[in-house]
């Protein structure tokens, strides 16, 4: 799918992956040995996720039901825990640096 930052008119990935069952999300992109541009994965629900036995940073998206950012973490890195972020319904999981200029409040929408 394509998500997209509808405030600031940015594409955000277009070939993001859905997790949105309990063993997808679990693995989410452990093992994986990069992401390319364009790559992500949109997981839901959740609010908080883990980067163990991951290989490279991820710019994290945590967002309401509404797809409101909530919180932006930039360049999270490997072997780590997120924050847990009340009231996040969702996470978005992009290459390092590739959420640009997105920042709370902005508005993200996923298109098929």
């Amino acid at each position: 799918m394509i998500v997209r930052n509808l405030t600031r008119g940015l594409v955000l990935g277009d070939r993001i992956r859905r997790a949105d069952t309990f063993r997808l999300r679990l693995l989410g992109l452990m093992f994986r040995p990069g992401l390319e541009p364009g790559e992500g994965l949109w997981l839901e629900p959740c609010c908080q996720v883990h980067t163990h036995f991951m290989r490279f940073p991820l710019d994290l998206l945590f967002l309401d039901a509404e797809g409101r950012v909530l919180r932006a973490l930039a360049s999270f890195p490997p072997w780590r825990i997120s924050p847990a972020v009340p009231g996040a319904r969702a996470v978005l999981e992009l290459p390092a640096g590739a959420m640009g200029e997105t920042r709370p409040g902005d508005l993200v929408r996923a298109f098929p």
